[in-house]
């Protein structure tokens, strides 16, 4: 049908207007065949936030122009459904949630359904990003599944449902709580995503396309013509609503959670009642950071009036219901083009493949690069140069391509091959030991990838911190444009630097992540700049240094006086990290002994061991490394610690007890919170056992957190790490389900 529904105004001629209908004729069938990718192919092309930017754009339009608005316009419709299963006409509607981006759409949103029925209470829950099903159940016994299809009809996929282990093949009943004779049960099946990676490797080890995500996974994976099929996938299902229903009334979407847990279904564990709005933007920010260690993929959070009755009185539009709405949190992952595939050198000369994208916008960065780990992993995710691909940044992670969108691709995709030799330097890369995957450039001093990688990590926070000393500034000592010679050959010569060699350099910027050079948006060449000196004075022409090349100097002078632990840090020797550096400082006190000991002395150390203790002696046996050694030495570079006075030792409060330290820590760096944890006699270590004493838990602990709670190992909150230094472990604190978590 190709009539509108509304009669507008005489437009004709309307620049304006005429744009508008240009647009919506593109953006309507360009909608539908996306919808059509996701709901009937499971292999859409775009992201979920790019899919909603064009709905949204198709949506403002036509209220703008109503008379654009066609009766087959895609905002009129609610998905769609394949040809593939037999079609089934659900008893009641399925209807999709209106979609909102932003707390103040959320507050809109309450304040018009408060305007009508003031004083309700909002159901909070996960917005699980997975498959919609709608199971009917007659007599308690499962009748049929389908998928939502158009809302109206889906597909018949009883037998692959009925594979689910979470799904129930019969109802229980309770006395509060009888089995209906008629219940038509809304919800979700997800893949956990602990196992998609695993899917996503077997895929292509079968020489099968992998899944772009979670989500596309489930679907894939509930369509197979094989329930057998299905029944190897590790699906499982959360109800999150009710249509037709017989035998038993709830006056509130929470009765109807708690009716669904006692029959036997399985609601999520994380839907939560709030009186006020501002409780809703609390959970909203709350599973916001939290939506990384759920076992499902969520993509936003849904707030529903919780009351059954007020419901039915707000009604619902021919898509959406006015009682409920989505909060969609900021994409994460969203598609776009992978024009090559290059490789960087790190400071330990290991070669890792990167992704140069089309520049896209993810989780409030613009992103063109990603990361690709090494060439295995290329070939496990199955991407090819050329694909349009899935990529993911969560939170301040370093972006990451998911998996590419095959059903986008043309057939001008080229497979990448590992370069054989170095792209800085052009020496030959090889492993660095039998069995390694990894390949290395071996030329290690005069690399210059290798060189700016690790000038960058001596002047971080676990080295010598040296503020005003980053990633542009490494790049300009190691690799000027102008003047055609480095500055440094190794980093020996960093606490030697004058300033008048500094001004006159000009440096192309690199992204930190890759190395890789940024283009200038406006000439569309490398990005150059002077780092060090301003613009040369009119008058005199005389060129004076920027003030935080004058700053940078003067940090690098304090720099020397660093204790030893960071000095040895400083030094890139493979397998040392903060840590190991920590132990071997503490014990030796010198860096001429621990360049000195024998091997068997070094693996000795508490949280040393044979493999570090083998890598420094090799890094000593090699005459530049003990060359930097020396200039540093002659600069006036610590390399010693004086040995502690009895008298000022601290109590001993955490003697004998192993911690780990996860998340971020008020008032210290995690550096200097394991330094504390030392000072007191305890240990401090990276992974959590069953032989962790405490795990300390600051802002965005992370997977070790979920660890301890696993293994019952007591948690500290980072606001009381103050506390727990001065106590040590109290009897108290011997489960940790005895402290409140964050």
């Amino acid at each position: 049908m190709s009539t509108t529904d509304i009669e507008g105004p005489d437009r004709s001629g309307d620049p304006e207007f005429e744009r508008a209908r240009t647009r919506v004729e593109e953006l309507a069938p360009e909608i539908t065949a996306h919808r059509r990718r996701y709901y009937e192919d499971d292999a859409p092309t775009v992201s979920d936030s790019q899919f909603d930017e064009l709905m949204h754009e198709l949506i403002d339009l036509e209220t703008r122009y109503p008379e654009l608005k066609k009766n087959d316009s895609p905002t009129e419709q609610v998905g769609t459904f394949s040809e593939a299963f037999a079609p089934v006409t659900h008893l009641e509607k399925l209807l999709s949630l209106q979609d909102v981006f932003s707390t103040d759409e959320v507050a809109a949103w309450a304040d018009r359904i408060t305007a009508e029925v003031p004083g309700e209470r909002y159901l909070c829950e996960v917005k699980i990003d997975g498959l919609a099903v709608d199971l009917v159940y007659e007599r308690g016994r499962l009748a049929r599944a389908a998928t939502r299809g158009d809302g109206v009809t889906g597909e018949d996929v009883s037998a692959n449902v009925a594979t689910i282990a979470a799904v129930p093949q019969r109802l229980t009943g309770t006395d509060e709580f009888p089995v209906p004779a008629l219940l038509e049960v809304r919800g979700e099946v997800y893949f956990p995503t602990a196992d998609f990676t695993r899917l996503n490797e077997a895929q292509v080890e079968a020489g099968k396309a992998p899944f772009a995500n979670p989500r596309n996974a489930a679907a894939g994976s509930l369509r197979q013509k094989d329930p057998a099929k299905t029944a190897e996938r590790p699906l499982s299902f959360i109800a999150h609503g009710l249509g037709a229903l017989e035998g038993f009334e709830p006056d509130s979407q929470s009765h109807a959670y708690a009716a669904l847990d006692a029959w036997g279904l399985p609601v999520s564990p994380y839907w939560r009642v709030v009186p006020t709005v501002d409780e809703v933007f609390g959970y909203i920010e709350e599973f916001g950071e939290q939506r990384h260690r759920l076992v499902h993929e969520i993509d936003g959070i849904v707030v529903k009036i919780d009351r059954l009755g007020v419901q039915r009185r707000l009604g619902a539009t021919s898509r959406t219901p006015r009682w409920a709405v989505a909060y969609k949190f900021p994409p994460e992952e969203v598609n776009t083009r992978l024009r090559s595939i290059e490789v960087s050198i790190g400071r330990t000369g290991r070669a890792t493949p990167y992704a140069v994208l089309d520049p896209v916008r993810v989780a409030g960065s613009e992103v063109e690069f990603a990361t690709l780990h090494n060439a295995d992993q290329v070939k496990a995710k199955g991407v090819l140069v050329g694909d349009i691909v899935v990529v993911r940044k969560a939170g301040d992670v370093i972006p990451e391509i998911v998996a590419p969108v095959v059903a986008a691709r043309t057939g001008d995709e080229t497979e990448f091959v590992m370069p054989e030799r170095c792209p800085e330097c052009g020496h030959v890369l090889a492993p660095a030991a039998e069995g390694d995957i990894d390949l290395r450039c071996p030329n290690a001093r005069a690399c210059p990838g290798q060189l700016r990688e690790r000038l960058a990590f001596l002047t971080g926070r676990s080295c010598f911190d040296v503020d005003r000393m980053g990633y542009i500034a490494c790049s300009a000592l190691v690799q000027p444009l102008e003047p055609a010679a480095p500055v440094l050959a190794d980093e020996g010569g960093v606490f030697d630097l004058r300033m008048e060699e500094l001004l006159p350099i000009r440096v192309v910027v690199r992204d930190p992540d890759t190395g890789a050079a940024k283009i200038d948006a406006k000439t569309g060449e490398d990005k150059v700049v002077t780092p060090f000196a301003r613009q040369p004075d009119k008058k005199t022409g005389e060129i004076l240094p920027r003030k935080n090349a004058e700053e940078m100097l003067q940090n690098l002078e304090r720099a020397k006086s660093q204790p030893l632990w960071r000095v040895v840090n400083a030094l890139s020797i493979r397998h040392v990290g903060p840590v190991s550096a920590q132990a071997l400082a503490e014990h030796f006190r010198d860096l001429d002994r621990i360049a000195g000991a024998d091997e068997s002395e070094i693996a000795a150390v508490d949280g040393v061991g044979p493999i570090i203790a083998a890598a420094v002696k090799d890094w000593f046996a090699v005459d530049w490394h003990r060359e930097i050694v020396e200039r540093w030495r002659a600069a006036g570079v610590r390399m010693r610690d004086e040995d502690p006075d009895p008298s000022e030792a601290l109590p001993q409060t955490l003697e004998g007890v192993t911690v780990v330290i996860t998340g971020g820590i008020p008032g210290y760096t995690r550096e200097g919170a394991a330094a504390a944890v030392k000072a007191r006699g305890g240990k401090a270590t990276s992974s959590v056992s069953k032989k962790t004493g405490a795990v300390v838990a600051g802002e965005k602990p992370g997977s070790k957190y979920d660890k301890a709670v696993e293994l019952g190992v007591t948690i500290v909150q980072g606001e009381d790490f103050a506390g727990f230094l001065e106590s040590g472990l109290r009897e108290s604190e011997t489960e940790n389900d005895e402290i409140e978590p964050e």
